[in-house]
């Protein structure tokens, strides 16, 4: 695809008409800026990515074995069904008191109504 100069002419038409002559210049310099950035960021890139190669080649593997970790002794097992018992039985004594409390807090109430 070749653009000759009949294209080329109608292309700047184009923009001119899209940008209007007072923020042409204005678009141009940010896009100037934008390309700039860009290049630069790329070229951050490409020596980035050359200094981590360097780092690969130069830093020597070694093939050492590390033996596992000491294995901790586990703790005393737990018998899970006496804990559930315990813990089902402060539920009842807990919810024992709740209706105690309401039953008296019933009376209270109940008393105070027949004064």
């Amino acid at each position: 695809m070749n653009l000759g100069p009949m294209e080329i002419g109608l292309i700047i038409l184009a923009v001119l008409l899209l940008f209007g002559y007072k923020k042409l210049p204005e678009a141009s310099r940010s896009m100037g800026r934008s390309m700039r950035i860009f290049k630069s960021e790329m070229k951050g890139m490409k020596d980035d990515d050359v200094r981590t190669k360097d780092e690969a080649k130069t830093t020597p593997v070694r093939g050492e074995i590390v033996p596992p970790a000491p294995v901790t002794p586990s703790p005393a097992p737990v018998d899970y069904e006496a804990e559930l018992r315990a813990a089902d039985a402060r539920a009842a004594e807990a919810r024992a008191r709740a209706e105690q409390a309401r039953a008296q807090q019933a009376g209270a109430s109940a008393a105070a109504d027949g004064r």
